[in-house]
């Protein structure tokens, strides 16, 4: 008997054997992990969880196997983009992680311009929409979101300018997203007149103190080169711009990626040897060079898979001429998609780093969860 505190030797041993006892056959195993895509359409397999039950295997959705089986690996990481893996993970979870993407984490976002003038030949609803979607250089986590009955203050609003001329007999003049100048101190346009000459003017905001003494950073555009408008001589511009927290479901405006988007690890399989001008033939067909040719010697070549994550299910290297399935490598070559690996890629808009996006949106998911649970109980 063993001592107490210490695991069994016997029930370690039997471990291995359990699990080799009950290890599904290939052709199941591949069912149960893979979706195989033939030449018309993928084929699915089995997802329920009883589905392999008779046969010894749990194929349920556990918390313990979900964190046992979880990682994420980082495959490329650019001030403006990411693309990393995340293996043992369901593609409904894969799929919230976009869809908070996309319209869940808040940025900051141009949401009233106040126009003084324009005599540009751009409406000014349509020079207003061209403002929204500028990106802007604000991290939206230092500050708050406003309501209708919220006055503005320097918490939860950034105030920008824009005034620009074009002289007469000058040559034409394009008004660049960089001609955004920053208001730390709050509007600066009147909303009324004074009752008495001593009496402060009234703005269209309330700041109580500078943005400068609560950033540490001062605000602009991510990018200054944004063609906003051209005027042509004795044409101008002046208008005063408020941008606000807002998330995507609201409008796009407010969206932080340009997209957000995964697939599943692609697999390339050769079921058997494919040499010579067959070999040359699939190494050809295919457009992202999967495949490559091996040197076996005395004039012998073989194709084998060097690239198999650029495959983009084509299906060129299982058609025909004519773009029927029925070319000569339709039975030695299978497609597949791992079931539980996902290659994650987002492409951020500039407001946040695409890490940290991915981060607002674990924890954006986490509060969704939490929420549930405390309902429920």
């Amino acid at each position: 008997m063993p001592k107490k505190g210490t695991k069994s030797r016997k029930g370690t041993d039997d471990e291995p054997k359990q699990e080799e006892k009950n290890k599904l056959p290939e052709h199941l195993e591949v069912q149960r992990t893979r979706v195989v895509c033939k030449g018309d359409a993928p084929t699915e397999g089995f997802q329920y969880a009883g589905a392999f039950a008779a046969m010894g295997i749990d194929n349920s959705v556990s918390a313990d196997k979900f964190c046992k089986n979880f990682k994420v690996v980082v495959n490329r990481l650019t001030e403006d983009d990411m693309e990393f893996d995340m293996i043992g993970i369901d593609a409904s979870m894969a799929n919230a992680f976009r869809r908070i993407l996309i319209a869940e984490v808040p940025t900051m976002a141009i949401e009233k311009v106040l126009m003084a003038d324009n005599t540009s030949v751009i409406a000014d609803e349509v020079l207003s929409h061209r403002l929204g979607l500028i990106p802007l250089d604000a991290d939206p986590r230092l500050f708050e979101y406003i309501s209708e009955n919220d006055v503005p203050t320097e918490r939860n609003t950034i105030v920008y300018k824009l005034h620009v001329s074009c002289k007469k007999g000058s040559p034409r003049l394009t008004v660049k997203s960089g001609d955004l100048e920053w208001l730390p101190e709050g509007s600066q346009l009147p909303l009324a007149s004074p009752a008495q000459s001593g009496d402060k003017q009234k703005t269209y905001t309330s700041f109580s103190q500078s943005q400068k003494d609560i950033l540490e950073k001062p605000l602009g555009v991510k990018f200054k080169d944004i063609t906003i408008a051209r005027l042509g001589p004795g044409q101008a511009i002046e208008l005063e711009v408020h941008a606000v927290k807002g998330i995507g479901k609201v409008h796009a405006k407010w969206s932080p990626v340009a997209t957000a988007w995964y697939r599943m690890l692609p697999e390339v399989v050769l079921r058997e040897e494919i040499k010579d001008a067959d070999a040359e033939m699939l190494v050809a067909k295919c457009p992202v060079n999967v495949f490559d040719i091996e040197d076996l010697g005395n004039g012998e070549k073989r194709a084998v898979v060097a690239r198999p994550r650029a495959c983009t299910l084509c299906r060129q290297c299982v058609m025909g001429p004519t773009g029927e399935v029925m070319g000569p490598t339709v039975e030695q070559v299978e497609l597949r998609r791992v079931r539980d690996h996902f290659i994650f890629t987002i492409e951020s808009t500039g407001a946040l780093p695409p890490e940290m996006l991915f981060t607002e949106a674990v924890r954006i998911l986490e509060e969704k969860c939490e929420r549930v649970i405390s309902e429920l109980s």
